[in-house]
């Protein structure tokens, strides 16, 4: 194998490089080679390292912490003397700079640190810098959609994919542990990235906001934190709930609501309740919270966990038989997480004892999750166990009476429903004759408040939380 130590490039190079663009272009998909790898241009061969070049910093600091490893990987694969890859900015007029060096990609390295221009001027730089790294598996591409999440996955592909407008602000999507909500606001991270890189984004947790605020008032740079955090063109804060109770960090938050609103900046949010049913959190902030649009994310139905269960084999090319993945999408109810996390076990027990995956070993693998799925109490069961405790008709759970012999079992199982279960209020509400979630919070806290003075439905209660649980 020759190699140049010219900037002319061989058409022995040439043709790794084009063996190497569609290895990666299989490996990860169409929609990513485009979005990240399709504007990487071969620029020198030396005879252990290969120079490379990307047309913005922020595009090459993505492909430096995502793709680079498996660039050598794949180009040592080929070539056993390459040793490293470089990868800097195409040089210009306008980014020619002495201080900027190309990040490095070497034998044994996961990623390479960089050195890039202070000058604070570039977009793009400011958006590599203040960016969270968002997880490259959290993309639209693999997001099954389904009945239950249609809504939210929809709002999400808006918001994303506008240029100049904002749809609706600000977006709030919320759920039950594990249903998507990181997943949608990682791709949402993603597709704005690759539509509009010009765009300033910043993507973080709650609590990471409040850690920030926290240390700015620590070492009084207070004014940094608000310039960093209102300048942005796209913020988004995962787990808003975690600042509920928190009275500095929510002002704090709330002034840069108003300001990013005020700059018709988007907003992008998720939490695990609804904005008005989030316990803790200011009045004015919920009502901004709820200002634009709303999104539900129920929990999964059989068909969607199949879908996620077939995307997932497919997606990682594994044979696997339809009757186990029907068996784990009937078994494994919880959550996406939780689903996902069963298949990856069944996957590394097969893979790890060389034998073929078969109904009997997925039961034996999973015996102490599916022992805990079928534990899972569920709405209708302590609807069953409530009327038949207080002698009123399984009906009354769904019925518009109010009659106090009635209303107060209904009120009951509401709370019991709040206390066992995992299913958001609005779930709750329509598993009693479609009531508002706001009916759901009032028995709530009604059978809280009666409890506290009436030892006998304190009693009743513990002894049908006995009886559930057991």
């Amino acid at each position: 194998m020759s190699h140049d130590d010219s900037q002319g490039i061989s058409a022995a190079n040439q043709d790794i490089w084009g063996k190497v663009r569609e290895r990666l272009r299989a490996e990860y998909g169409e929609t990513t080679f485009n979005s990240w790898l399709k504007n990487i241009e071969l620029e020198k061969v030396t005879k252990s390292h290969v120079n490379m070049t990307l047309p913005t910093r922020f595009l090459r600091d993505w492909v430096i912490n995502n793709y680079a490893l498996r660039i050598r990987q794949l180009w040592s694969s080929e070539d056993a003397q390459i040793q490293s890859i470089d990868i800097h900015v195409k040089s210009s007029a306008k980014q020619l700079s002495p201080r900027r060096k190309p990040a490095t990609i070497g034998l044994g390295e996961a990623k390479s640190s960089f050195t890039a221009d202070s000058n604070g001027q570039d977009k793009l730089e400011q958006n590599a810098a203040l960016t969270a790294q968002l997880d490259p598996r959290f993309t639209f591409d693999n997001f099954v959609v389904g009945k239950s999440n249609e809504l939210a996955h929809a709002a999400a592909r808006r918001v994303s994919d506008a240029k100049d407008t904002v749809p609706f602000n600000p977006l709030y999507l919320y759920g039950g542990v594990g249903l998507g909500k990181t997943h949608l606001m990682h791709a949402i991270g993603h597709a704005i990235a690759a539509n509009s890189p010009d765009k300033k984004v910043m993507y973080l947790s709650a609590e990471k906001f409040m850690y920030r605020f926290i240390r700015a008032l620590r070492f009084k740079d207070t004014m940094t934190f608000k310039d960093q955090f209102r300048s942005v063109d796209v913020l988004m804060i995962d787990d808003v709930q975690f600042i509920a109770g928190k009275d500095s960090t929510q002002e704090e938050f709330f002034h840069t609501f108003n300001a990013l609103v005020d700059q018709n900046h988007q907003i992008i949010i998720s939490g695990d309740r609804s904005p008005t049913d989030l316990e803790g959190m200011e009045e004015r902030m919920r009502s901004r919270l709820g200002w634009g649009l709303v999104a539900d994310i129920h929990p999964t139905d059989y068909e969607l966990r199949l879908g996620i269960l077939q995307s997932k084999v497919e997606n990682a090319k594994i044979s696997i038989e339809p009757r186990i993945l029907e068996f784990l999408a009937h078994r494994i109810t919880s959550n996406v997480r939780e689903l996902e996390g069963a298949l990856n076990r069944v996957l590394a027990y097969s893979d790890l004892v060389g034998r073929t995956v078969t109904l009997e070993s997925t039961q034996e693998v999973l015996r102490d999750l599916l022992r805990a799925n079928d534990r899972r109490i569920t709405i209708e069961e302590i609807q069953k166990r409530v009327a038949e405790h207080f002698n009123i008709r399984m009906s009354e759970m769904h019925s518009a009476r109010r009659a106090r012999a009635v209303a107060r079992p209904r009120q009951v199982a509401m709370y019991l429903a709040k206390q066992l279960t995992s299913r958001s209020l609005p779930e709750i509400g329509r598993k009693f004759g479609g009531r508002d979630h706001t009916t759901v919070m009032h028995a709530v806290r009604k059978i809280d408040e009666l409890c506290e003075g009436d030892q006998s439905l304190s009693e009743d209660i513990e002894l049908l939380k006995r009886m559930l649980e057991g």
